[in-house]
């Protein structure tokens, strides 16, 4: 009897592991074939720099194939950090972060633009205790922020190639 429920158990875990084997991320770049040939930024340089290598990143495996399209990119973004609450002594309990980023894709070859939007996100937190505390929630508030829109160009781009 225990030989037949092990053989059924193992049977049903080969089924589940076996159905998961053609998962694709959603936020590849599997099916963006481009290779940056130029690029400018604009703005915060940080910023841009950040959101850029992301891109190339996600496009460098694409790089030796002669059927990837050729493409200069332009970003242009910023940042911008205001306070959203006080309280009654005056000190900021709460911080807002707005980062808005303008993209421009273009084809390096035919000069026709494959992309041009520009991306707002916003996110809060609260300040810490200690400053240090508070600065390190910044920088991840901002790298979420980045995150974001890295995501969302990615996006933007396949669905911009499938309707083409």
């Amino acid at each position: 009897m225990k030989k037949i429920n092990y053989l059924i158990l193992s049977y049903v875990l080969l089924i589940c592991i076996s159905s998961c084997s053609g998962y694709k991320p959603i936020f590849g770049s599997q099916n963006i074939e481009f290779k940056i040939i130029d690029y400018s930024i604009e703005g915060d340089k940080a910023l841009g720099k950040n959101i850029y290598s992301k891109l190339y990143n996600s496009f460098k495996s694409n790089k030796n194939d002669p059927t990837t399209k050729s493409v200069s990119i332009f970003v242009k973004s910023s940042k911008d950090k205001k306070a959203t609450s006080k309280n009654s002594a005056g000190k900021i309990l709460e911080y807002r972060i707005n980062l808005n980023t303008e993209i421009k894709v273009k084809d390096y070859v035919a000069d026709k633009e494959i992309l041009n939007q520009t991306f707002i996100y916003s996110s809060t937190y609260k300040v810490q205790n200690q400053y240090s505390a508070t600065i390190k929630l910044e920088q991840q508030t901002t790298e979420n922020l980045i995150n974001k829109t890295y995501q969302e160009i990615l996006i933007k781009l396949s669905q911009n190639i499938t309707k083409k």
